[in-house]
């Protein structure tokens, strides 16, 4: 995180900073981009970030009583650090609060399809739209993000929200 959010109280110690930094890793592991033909462009990598992050949140939503506040803390640090990637893009202060909102936007329709998916037993089109930007890839890359979102989403469903808010992703 930035100097500002460190010198204004945003810690590395707050509660979702460790599980905010294992989605992130998570979505960096090589076999994204080169067995996933994951672009590995500014877009592929959030891209790949809004997958995992939605798993996560959608294992949050599972257990309400326990998910819903790391939850939306999880979100704040999604929005601060995508303010703060921007503005190392060079994105001014004038234009960054609306990118902001469209990726929160964004990330709310990955949501959407990934939970809309799921439930009907098929997340092609959500990883075709989402991770593609609509253009599928070969049938192997599709196969293969295909069964790493599946077993991750499956893993997520076993470990209690305390361990995941810790930032231990199965």
């Amino acid at each position: 995180m930035g100097l500002i959010n460190r010198l204004f109280g945003r810690q590395d110690h707050e509660p979702t900073f460790l599980l905010y930094n294992a989605v992130v890793l998570r979505a960096r592991e090589p076999h994204w981009y080169l067995e996933g033909r994951v672009p590995d462009t500014v877009d592929g990598r959030f891209d790949m970030v809004a997958a995992v992050l939605s798993l996560v949140l959608l294992r949050m939503e599972d257990d309400h009583a326990q998910g819903a506040e790391p939850a939306a803390r999880l979100a704040e640090r999604f929005v601060d650090d995508m303010d703060n990637q921007l503005r190392q893009l060079g994105i001014g202060d004038i234009t960054v609060g609306r990118h902001v909102g469209k990726m929160m936007s964004m990330l709310g329709g990955r949501l959407g399809a990934f939970r809309d998916g799921i439930a009907a037993g098929d997340i092609d089109g959500a990883i075709t739209r989402n991770l593609y930007r609509g253009e599928a890839p070969d049938a192997p890359a599709l196969a293969h993000v295909r069964s790493e979102l599946l077993a991750l989403h499956e893993r997520l469903r076993a470990v209690p929200i305390p361990q995941i808010v810790e930032g231990h992703l199965p």
